[in-house]
């Protein structure tokens, strides 16, 4: 019962989180503005980190580094990291060099180099010259990484045992080390050489006899990732076998580093956040700050794409134009073209939908490739059939003739089946290819669809025409 209370109040307190810090940003405006600095203090003194750093992050610019020095050191640092980062780099600039270089040197080196990737090479170069010679060298490694890399998401703050310690040795190290260490929950072996050679838990730690010895009470088949493993990859293996971590290894098999899961996390909301700008065919571009952008980013960010898909529409115009001649036979027929192409493109944007994901998850690959496109586009066709019910009898009645009918149930069943399996098989062709199948987005098949689902219908309400001598 306890356990349950517990739980509820936890989830209570995250849906309160955007609340509450909008409700100390309004709090904290008030008080720096009267000067009420013993009144801030007191306020932000039981406030989780994560939500200090939401509620300066909506202070005027300032406020800002006012509200920011009024933090403990500690607290500081643990806050900066969760921070905006244009809150970052705005605090960089308002506050003093002595300030920025102490933030700087105690951040972790994952969230360190996160920074340095936000900032002007200029600004990074003077930071790194400033740096302590250890924390410099750790940094330099790890911006020598690729981006979107394990190297580049990893921390260098783990522990590390060895085979011959004892149970009661490794623990003291663990109690000496924690303080300065990413997480202590997952403990890696090394040779001398410092090849990985184990892993433990802590709860294997602490259940183990004093006397007994790391290598027999650890797991020597470890998953672990190399440096240059694509972050999406490495977000896949800690989802798929539960890690709070993941160790990081470089060519040679030497542990460099581990990946946390809250690394992670961030990870799949960048991911995630980049295809679905991708699927509305818009550039990714800084997915995180995209409402803060100017109005001009915002349009150049999304014109490529349209002025794309406008030249592709243009082709829908052409069609219509070397078939004029059906159009002014059976005006009719015209009524009838967005009906077609609308359903055609929303049936291939859903099949693109449920691939792209598909693919995302890698859910696809248990069906197979194949099957999956033979599959969408058997539900195209079962979907044509379906709207044919509705339509056909609409069109026939309205056409006061049986070709109007005939011609759009026709159509619509090709459209249909056209367009789901082309929304399938496109975003598997790019993957196939090494592209992002994320490019292949909703409008894109969408306009690939009318260009196709008017040719469609305008050479079968001909060739009935001259079937039936209408």
């Amino acid at each position: 019962m306890e356990n349950t209370q517990g739980a509820s109040e936890e989830t209570e307190s995250f849906l309160k989180g955007p609340l509450l810090a909008d409700a100390i940003s309004h709090q904290l405006e008030s008080m720096l503005s009267a000067g009420n600095y013993d009144g801030v203090k007191n306020l932000l003194e039981p406030v989780q980190p994560v939500d200090i750093a939401e509620a300066i992050g909506r202070l005027p610019k300032i406020l800002q580094a006012l509200a920011f020095r009024l933090l403990k050191k500690n607290e500081a640092i643990e806050v900066y990291e969760y921070l905006d980062p244009s809150v970052q780099q705005s605090l960089l600039d308002k506050l003093r060099s002595g300030e920025v270089l102490e933030l700087v040197e105690e951040m972790s080196p994952d969230d360190r180099v996160r920074l340095f990737d936000e900032l002007p090479a200029k600004v990074v170069r003077r930071l790194l010259a400033e740096l302590s010679p250890s924390e410099r060298k750790i940094t330099a490694e790890l911006l020598g990484y690729q981006s979107e890399t394990a190297g580049r998401l990893m921390t260098t703050e783990f522990i590390d045992l060895k085979e011959f310690y004892s149970a009661s040795e490794a623990l003291k190290i663990v109690r000496r080390r924690a303080s300065f260490t990413e997480t202590i929950y997952s403990l890696y072996v090394t040779d001398k050489e410092r090849h990985l050679t184990g892993i433990l838990s802590l709860r294997d730690l602490v259940t183990a006899e004093p006397s007994a010895l790391i290598g027999d009470v650890m797991t020597r088949e470890v998953v672990n990732v190399g440096t240059d493993t694509d972050q999406e990859e490495v977000a896949r293996a800690i989802q798929r076998y539960d890690f709070l971590a993941l160790p990081v290894v470089d060519r040679e098999k030497r542990l460099v580093g581990i990946v946390t899961v809250d690394d992670v996390i961030d990870v799949i909301e960048q991911e995630a956040t980049r295809d679905i700008y991708a699927a509305g065919a818009v550039q990714a571009g800084d997915e995180d700050d995209y409402f803060q952008r100017d109005l001009f980013t915002v349009a150049r960010r999304r014109v490529v794409w349209l002025a794309v898909l406008v030249m592709a529409n243009g082709l829908t115009t052409k069609v219509i134009a070397m078939n004029d001649e059906v159009l002014k036979q059976v005006v009719l027929l015209a009524a009838f073209i967005p009906l077609l192409i609308g359903a055609g493109g929303n049936v291939g944007a859903q099949s693109s939908t449920v691939v792209i994901r598909g693919l995302s998850t890698q859910r696809i690959q248990n069906l197979g490739l194949i099957k999956a496109v033979f599959r969408e586009a058997v539900a195209g066709a079962l979907l044509g059939l379906l709207m044919m019910l509705i339509v056909v009898p609409f069109a026939w009645w309205q056409g006061q003739s049986p070709l109007v009918g005939a011609a759009v149930g026709i159509s619509l069943l090709a459209i249909t089946t056209l367009a789901a399996t082309a929304g399938a098989a496109l975003p598997l062709l790019f993957h196939r290819m090494g592209l992002d199948p994320a490019l292949m987005s909703a409008p894109f098949i969408t306009t690939a669809t009318d260009v196709a689902g008017v040719l469609i219908y305008l050479k079968t309400a001909t060739w009935l025409l001259k079937s039936t001598g209408w």
